[in-house]
């Protein structure tokens, strides 16, 4: 009993073999479950020695490290890409500013301009002109062209319009019945066509497509200043009871005052078109920034603007005291204003908005007629009571007045958004 309890007795094992036939079963384990089991059924015998123990459970491989993803390769050139986008442009471009000003016109601004690393949108456009292949010519960046020259002809056509018209003027004056017909058709047809030869050649002329109505309508404007008034005034009296003479005395009587301060001012009108397309493109080639431009192109804007006005009443204060006429000042420097940004508009290219404004205008001024005769049907007096009640109190030229300055504070407003853009003052190989 002894023998057997000595056996019993739990101990630690004395020698690194097996304690008894099933530890020796666990430690050469089964060929089905163990993993030294080969693939075709054998078993393997893993012998343990003293210097094998620790090794018994080899140590899992440690997981392996997620790669963090790739972060995403910007552009190394992103000037490239604007180019590649806008390659027409840089193509066809010959000078660096039309590339500027075809980038702002596509929205490209000087805080866009850093983040292709350049600090404003003109020496971004200076790169690209540069960098742009053109047909085996080496790229370097052009000298800006110069505004257009004053040449004798488009001289000679801003003043054909108000010598025409003085001269029409006269003969009305020192002629009378059928030879006064005479030279009021043929004098108005020829102010008309020296109208539109100096709105087709010099500073008032443009080389986009102008919509025909523009020059239909500034006559309309003309024709009216000459004749409305007296109309309207003939209208809301009861009349007219027969057609204008062309004498001071007729119940119709002629405005020709401000019509040829108007003709007389087509060349003052011209020369500070040309001021401002002269002094904006060299302002253009000084700046380094488009707010930088904007901020010097309107003052100049607004400078030109009264410096015709200016020069528009100093025509219309001795034309109206040689032909005795009063000078019918608001209406005048109103349409005079209309005009002259109509024209300044579209000369560089904003051509809707004229055509817009003046269409509106016009259509005032032929309503407020209409309206008077409207108002002598029956039941219809109403339709003419706000015509005849602006007439009494303002006289006949305070339609005119009005919806010309709602006209021109119009386009005066729609001019400080358009004319101070670089777009606007592209150069061109236009020569006057």
């Amino acid at each position: 009993m002894s023998d057997l309890g000595e056996l019993d007795r739990p101990g630690t094992p004395a020698s690194p073999g097996p304690w008894d036939a099933r530890s020796e079963e666990w430690l050469v384990g089964d060929g089905d479950e163990g993993e030294g089991a080969e693939a075709d059924g054998t078993e393997t015998v893993v012998a343990i020695g003293d210097e094998d123990r620790p090794a018994l459970r080899a140590p899992e491989a440690p997981p392996a490290r997620r790669q963090p993803p790739a972060p995403r390769r910007a552009a190394a050139d992103p000037v490239k890409a604007l180019i590649h986008r806008h390659r027409e442009l840089c193509e066809r471009a010959v000078d660096p500013l039309e590339i500027a000003a075809g980038l702002e016109v596509h929205g490209v601004t000087d805080r866009t301009a850093t983040r292709f690393r350049h600090r404003d949108v003109f020496s971004l456009a200076e790169e690209m002109y540069a960098r742009v292949s053109r047909d085996g010519e080496t790229p370097s960046p052009a000298t800006p062209s110069d505004a257009p020259r004053a040449s004798a002809d488009w001289i000679l056509l801003t003043l054909l319009p108000g010598a025409l018209c003085a001269a029409t003027v006269a003969g009305l004056r020192l002629t009378d019945g059928q030879p006064r017909l005479a030279v009021a058709l043929v004098g108005t047809l020829a102010v008309a066509l020296s109208l539109r030869a100096a709105l087709t050649r010099g500073p008032l002329s443009t080389t986009h497509h102008s919509p025909p109505r523009i020059l239909t309508l500034t006559c309309w404007l003309i024709a009216y200043a000459l004749l409305g008034d007296g109309l309207l005034q003939a209208a809301v009296t009861g009349g007219p009871d027969a057609l204008p003479t062309g004498t001071p005395d007729d119940p119709w009587p002629l405005t020709t005052a401000p019509v040829l301060a108007l003709t007389l001012s087509c060349a003052p009108a011209a020369w500070t078109a040309h001021l401002f397309t002269t002094r904006a493109r060299r302002k253009l080639t000084l700046s380094r920034g488009l707010e930088d431009f904007t901020a010097s192109v309107l003052p100049l804007l607004f400078g030109v603007f009264a410096l015709y006005l200016c020069a528009l009443t100093a025509l219309l204060i001795p034309t109206s005291a040689a032909l005795g006429e009063p000078g019918r000042y608001p209406q005048t420097l109103t349409l005079g204003a209309l005009l002259f940004l109509s024209r300044l508009l579209t000369n560089h290219g904003f051509t809707h908005a004229p055509a817009l404004v003046l269409t509106v205008t016009a259509m005032t001024e032929l309503t407020a007629i209409a309206s008077v005769f409207t108002a002598r049907l029956p039941g219809c007096d109403f339709l003419g009571a706000p015509i005849q009640s602006l007439a009494e109190t303002w006289g006949p030229g305070g339609v005119p007045a009005l919806a010309c300055a709602a006209g021109a504070l119009t386009l005066l407003l729609h001019a400080t958004r358009r004319l101070t853009r670089a777009s606007a003052h592209a150069p061109t190989d236009q020569q006057w």
